[in-house]
């Protein structure tokens, strides 16, 4: 008898045991349960380790981690964010890779076959795709704009501009500062609020066509040519980070920055808050739920060790932020002791001579003279663009040969953003290839369409209120929805499927056993965790109304607005839309299933009829051409049994055809 389900023979017996769960494994003893012998491949372990690490390692990791390093216990916060990585992201992380590996399909096969029934989270997981990726590439035509800016001497938003009409500073840039007008004004040419549509920004638009041509041109061969990309898209931001940390330790100010950075506060670990964010941070990091980490691990050789794979290039993403946050705080302290240091000497000139001044006021100061609230200098514009494209520009043009400096800068902004978009686009891609054998045969049509229609529905972000759809798109988008699929995930591994079963087929994949904390980390603490995540993330949405962050033009200031009733339903409606496909998914799993009792009941006296015309057949042939010819339909629900199946003589195959075709296989080794 065998214990060990061997390889599926073809598509109609592989999706009629997905099905049900009365299967003994995902992948059997002898290879992949996908054998497809013309899908995609890397051609090396490093092509894989850079995709990864090109689609985990993003934006995030320079402008969010070193936020929230900063804004919530510094050193206190990064123990917490590796404890967090090492028991809720590593094991989920591992589990796609998993998953992806040995099943070999994209993600909406690879959740259809562990449970046909949470068909719909794939689905979810490719609708989260494309609403990042289209205000992900806003991101990538914002740093085109900002790189081709950089080849001019003085940089354009070192100075502020003068009024031809009246021979003095812009208003709004004196109130503000030369880069902040540069931001507002003269890139983004953004409105008072959300509510003020305002036109078309043409330079921004051609700036987004120009990214969307490049993702496309990337894209159009699959991870053939996408993976050429990634040799200098991976790297590339490496050695920037290297290059500022080194100029950045020789600048005045940066022992303060990195001090005021990595200072513990322990208390911080009592917050229910920062334990949301810190594990936030780490779901996002890692790209969990999107699909991506499933179809670019479904190209790899079916015993390739992608447990380590797991470990290593969460490690490599840690020690990444890490890298980042040493950058950003040496180059703030940098900026924050020149405006202190600029405070002072402009309150000193307010009171006379700096002697007459110090022998004043030196009770008040005390020893530091730059204590010109530093601390405040430091918390200003230090995540997200704020810190890309105001702080780091107004540094940069400190710099001596600054036009280099930012032509890096926003070059490592290009190529992070650039390696992240070509995973969200794989997410969006492999899985609709693979589920639907019409797109498969047109990959370059399906790529174009994809990219055609992004360019299309990325055009509501280059209008000039665009910026506040961009910080929509980023806040509730893919927060909520991704956080449901990995739930569901979970659910699907550890107690439909069976952790003990998935475990069994790792065992199988990668000739041995991972460690037995897996099943339980799996079954209880990330289902837990992502649970509560949840939770916290709905109650801070009901608690909190969804505000953002405006530029006022006449006080030349940020204030903070709450959003318009139309703009909570379009937030609700993305939501709805990107989650909706889960119990869509279910239900109409639980609805064919029915309808295909019923008429199966109907049925069964016309298939013993049919079965009585051939009972000169041997029992054994008899056995085998009902057990492996007679599949019930795709998607029937019907579980697999070792005894006589209930089906029509439309699935009638020769059996020596079947020989024919189980000799060739062993031939090309597929």
């Amino acid at each position: 008898i065998q214990t060990e389900k061997p390889p599926l023979d073809s598509a109609e017996d592989r999706d009629w045991l997905g099905e049900g769960r009365s299967q003994s494994q995902l992948t059997g003893p002898e290879g992949p349960e996908n054998n497809n012998g013309d899908r995609p491949a890397w051609d090396s372990k490093i092509q894989y380790v850079l995709a990864q690490v090109g689609f985990s390692v993003g934006l995030g990791n320079v402008w969010r981690f070193p936020y929230l390093c900063h804004q919530n216990g510094g050193g206190a916060f990064m123990v917490l964010y590796v404890f967090l990585l090492l028991i809720i992201g590593v094991p989920l992380f591992f589990m796609e890779l998993a998953a992806g590996q040995s099943i070999r399909q994209g993600s909406i096969g690879v959740w259809k076959h562990i449970s046909p029934n949470l068909a719909g989270i794939g689905y979810s997981s490719c609708m989260v795709c494309f609403y990042v990726a289209l205000y992900y590439n806003v991101i990538i035509a914002w740093s085109l704009f900002y790189m081709g800016n950089s080849f001019q001497y003085p940089l354009p938003w070192e100075h502020c501009p003068l009024n031809p009409t009246t021979n003095s500073t812009v208003k709004e840039c004196a109130g503000s500062s030369a880069t902040s007008y540069f931001w507002f004004r003269k890139a983004l040419n953004i409105t008072n609020s959300i509510e003020e549509s305002g036109e078309m920004n043409s330079i921004m638009t051609g700036c987004l066509l120009a990214a969307w041509t490049i993702v496309c041109l990337a894209m159009i061969k699959g991870i053939k040519s996408s993976a050429r990309v990634m040799y200098f898209s991976t790297v590339f931001p490496y050695v920037v980070l290297f290059i500022f940390l080194i100029r950045g330790l020789m600048l005045d100010g940066a022992f303060e920055g990195i001090t005021f950075m990595f200072y513990p506060r322990l208390e911080i670990w009592g917050n229910v808050q920062v334990w949301r964010q810190a594990a936030t941070q780490v779901f996002f990091a890692l790209g969990l739920g999107y699909g991506s980490v499933i179809a670019y691990s479904s190209y790899n050789p079916y015993h390739n060790n992608c447990h380590r794979d797991a470990l290593m290039v969460s490690g490599i993403n840690f020690m990444t932020s890490v890298l980042a946050s040493l950058v950003v705080f040496v180059v703030l302290g940098f900026r924050a002791k020149n405006i202190a240091l600029r405070c002072m000497a402009n309150t000193m000139a307010s009171h006379g001579s700096d002697q007459e001044w110090y022998s004043h006021y030196s009770t008040v100061v005390g020893p530091n003279i730059t204590d010109c609230n530093l601390d405040e200098e430091m918390n200003k514009g230090v995540e997200g663009t704020g810190l890309a494209f105001i702080a780091f520009t107004e540094v940069m043009a400190l710099f001596p040969a600054s036009p280099f400096w930012s032509t890096l800068f926003f070059l490592m902004l290009l190529n992070l953003g650039l390696s992240t978009m070509f995973g969200t686009m794989q997410g969006i891609l492999t899985p609709l290839m693979d589920n639907f054998s019409f797109l498969g045969r047109h990959r370059t049509a399906l790529t174009v369409g994809s990219c055609v229609l992004g360019f299309v529905l990325g055009l509501l972000f280059t209008q000039r209120s665009g910026n506040y759809f961009v910080t929509m798109f980023d806040d509730y988008s893919a927060t909520l929805p991704l956080v449901i699929v990995v739930v569901f995930e979970t659910i699907s591994v550890s107690w439909v499927y069976g952790t003990d079963r998935f475990l069994d087929d790792i065992e199988v994949m990668l000739k041995w056993r991972p460690p037995v904390v897996y099943k339980y980390l799996w079954k209880y603490v990330c289902l837990l965790a992502m649970i509560g995540l949840l939770a916290a993330s709905l109650l801070r949405m009901v608690f909190k109304s969804p505000t953002y962050t405006a530029w006022n033009q006449n006080t030349a200031s940020e204030m903070t607005l709450e959003y318009p009733g139309w703009a909570l339903a379009m937030i609700v409606l993305l939501i709805v839309f990107a989650s909706l496909p889960v119990p869509i998914g279910y239900i109409h799993s639980m609805v064919k299933k029915r309808q295909l009792r019923i008429s199966g009941s109907d049925e069964g006296r016309v298939q013993e009829t049919h079965r009585e015309m051939y009972t000169k057949c041997s029992s054994t042939e008899q056995l085998d051409s009902d057990s492996q010819q007679r599949a019930p339909p795709e998607d029937s629900g019907i579980h697999p049994r070792t005894a006589f199946l209930s089906v029509g003589n439309e699935h009638y195959r020769l059996l020596p055809q079947q020989e024919e075709e189980e000799e060739e296989e062993e031939d090309t080794g597929v």
